[in-house]
């Protein structure tokens, strides 16, 4: 029920731990303030929770810090999407090995969606002795209790698993967006099962948080100035089938889309099985929603959808992005991409790159097929040498530099509106993007960086754009 599922953090317990860590870490730290280094892996859910993770350390007295020589904690907030993420993880842990035995009072955690995969967990638990704690994404809220575990009982906490019905509201959050740039989570977990993720089981099932915490959450980022607001969740358009009141995702972002203010929604990531001519809608008549829709399609052959139990075909996700066209002015479509599937054919992996043509999406985020421990993919023969699917790989590639390049090309002369998030190091140009997700240079002083400006487009470099400021705008 949802009233089980919504549960205030018990802020007297949690808070306790946090003061007493804050103490013994204030005489263990090297310098006058205990200094953490926080990396995360992996996507926009990861920076999520290691935003909260920083959070609760700034309660416990932390400053953070870029030099991991310089840290009283380490902590590393993984990935386990793909083979390589992992191994980049266990690579840069052992590196920490040297640091350690400089520095004997250097505290290394590890945690997120690897640590929740019992091989990986018993790897860091053998191979990497001088890691002081391991945890995984049902136990960011007890991180108070973890440390203050590991900083008294000397012995190494590991704490894997955990209720994954509760949704903890309440966590403080150290934002990394800039003052202007912020992720919203809506949901957690999944529900989808596709044969070769292993997000629903290092996450969950899904569950939904209340309206009301999404809205009383949106309403204070756009108070306090953000620009760029970004709602997430595995698969967004589930959002609200587990809440005692159902609520749909267009309903909620129709919700938020009514708050006074000048930003920008966006969500990520739309499942196209539960996509609907709705969502659509509601893009297209939104104040404040970016007309840019991440639609994963994964593959463009049907039997590689049905073996990937995506549970749409190749048919229904062009209906949809054909409506999308029709209703959305200007709409940008990105997507995820895997090559080499097991058992996928050359000739079934043409039928991906002949959809990229026929779509014509802004950009891609391409990833060839990765084993993960505990799908049933990873079970399945997989004949293709590597050497022939970086081949493929490479075909598609060149393919959608083609398509984003032409579509670059056709925004040249028009206006768009840009919000500037920095200036690039390598040319000292201002770098924004526009609603749809596409890069803009231009000139202009420092205290643009923050605001929406219009911009014309002047010049298309294959996935970026140069343009003029308009005066006034």
């Amino acid at each position: 029920m949802a009233d089980n599922l919504q549960n205030q953090i018990p802020a007297r317990t949690q808070q306790e731990y946090a003061e007493e860590v804050s103490r013994i870490m204030a005489v263990r730290a090297r310098g006058t303030t205990p200094l953490a280094f926080v990396r995360t892996y992996g996507c926009q859910q990861n920076v999520a929770d290691g935003e909260k993770i920083k959070g609760q350390l700034e309660k416990m007295g932390f400053a953070f810090t870029n030099e991991e020589e310089e840290a009283d904690l380490i902590l590393f907030n993984t990935c386990a999407v793909r083979e390589h993420a992992e191994e980049r993880v266990f690579g840069n842990v052992g590196a920490l090995k040297n640091i350690k035995r400089r520095h004997p009072s250097l505290l290394v955690a590890v945690c997120g969606c690897m640590m929740e995969q019992k091989h990986a967990a018993e790897r860091m638990r053998k191979s990497f002795p001088f890691v002081n704690l391991v945890f995984g994404t049902h136990s960011i809220h007890k991180l108070p209790e973890l440390l203050f575990r590991t900083v008294t009982d000397g012995t190494r906490v590991f704490e894997r698993g955990g209720d994954d019905t509760v949704i903890v509201e309440g966590l403080p959050v150290h934002r990394d967006g800039g003052g202007f740039k912020a992720w919203l989570t809506a949901m957690y977990g999944c529900d989808n099962f596709c044969s070769y993720c292993i997000v629903p089981y290092v996450r969950g099932r899904e569950r939904s948080r209340e309206p009301e915490a999404i809205l009383e959450e949106f309403e204070g980022l756009v108070k306090a100035g953000y620009k760029d607001i970004t709602l997430l969740g595995q698969n967004v358009n589930s959002y609200g089938k587990t809440l005692q009141n159902p609520v749909s995702f267009s309903e909620l972002l129709r919700r938020l889309d009514q708050v006074e203010g000048d930003y920008r929604i966006r969500f990520m990531t739309s499942h196209p099985k539960d996509a609907t001519e709705e969502l659509i809608d509601t893009i297209a008549e939104g104040k404040h929603i970016a007309p840019h829709l991440h639609l994963p399609f994964q593959s463009g052959n049907d039997r590689i959808l049905k073996e990937m139990n995506r549970r749409y075909t190749r048919e229904k996700y062009l209906q949809l992005v054909s409506y999308a066209k029709e209703k959305i002015p200007g709409l940008s479509l990105t997507s995820d991409v895997i090559v080499g599937f097991p058992g996928e054919t050359y000739e079934e992996f043409r039928d991906t790159v002949s959809l990229i043509e026929e779509v014509g999406f802004t950009s891609l985020f391409t990833f060839i097929y990765s084993p993960r421990v505990g799908t049933r993919a990873a079970k399945m023969p997989d004949p293709v040498s590597h050497e022939e699917k970086v081949k493929w790989f490479t075909e598609l590639l060149q393919v959608q530099e083609q398509v984003a390049a032409e579509r670059c090309a056709a925004m040249v002369g028009r206006t768009e509106r840009v919000l500037l998030e920095g200036r690039n190091e390598k040319n000292g140009r201002l770098e924004g993007r526009t609603g749809g997700n596409v890069i803009v240079e231009t000139e202009g002083p420092d205290e643009l960086i923050g605001s929406f400006r219009d911009v014309e487009i002047t010049q298309a470099r294959n996935w970026i754009l140069r343009g003029n400021l308009i005066e006034g705008k």
